[in-house]
């Protein structure tokens, strides 16, 4: 298994339930925390002694949405090797060209199964 220590910045409660239950089937070894508000996940990660493997950033969030989340993330020498996985329920066409050299990834899935069988190849 690659990622044994899981983020996910999401300000919705009904997504980030739906994803802990799709994380909490694939492995129960995996620890997966959920922060909804981007800035406040910005500063404790600066602050944390224990980083993420992987961190799962929705790109539709206010204040801080995820690609500027992202692009301070890169910024910072100490958080700049953090995996990121942005996520959306946009268009991927028009994710991808936002994104260039930010991250990776992942349109969010209206199910359990296809959001389960996504995470599974990423994460496994």
């Amino acid at each position: 298994m690659l990622y044994k220590n899981i983020l996910l910045i999401d300000s919705d409660i009904d997504d980030a339930e739906l994803f802990m239950e799709a994380i909490d089937s694939l492995h129960k070894d995996i620890v997966c925390r959920v922060a909804t508000n981007s800035v406040t996940a910005f500063e404790e990660l600066k602050t944390t002694e224990k980083l993420p493997d992987l961190l799962f950033l929705d790109i539709n969030m206010p204040c801080l949405n995820g690609l500027d989340l992202a692009k301070q993330l890169k910024n910072d020498a100490r958080l700049k090797d953090i995996e990121v996985i942005l996520m959306s329920s946009s268009s991927e066409e028009l994710i991808r060209t936002l994104l260039k050299d930010i991250g990776k990834y992942m349109c969010k899935p209206y199910n359990y199964l296809d959001f389960t069988a996504q995470l599974k190849q990423i994460i496994l």
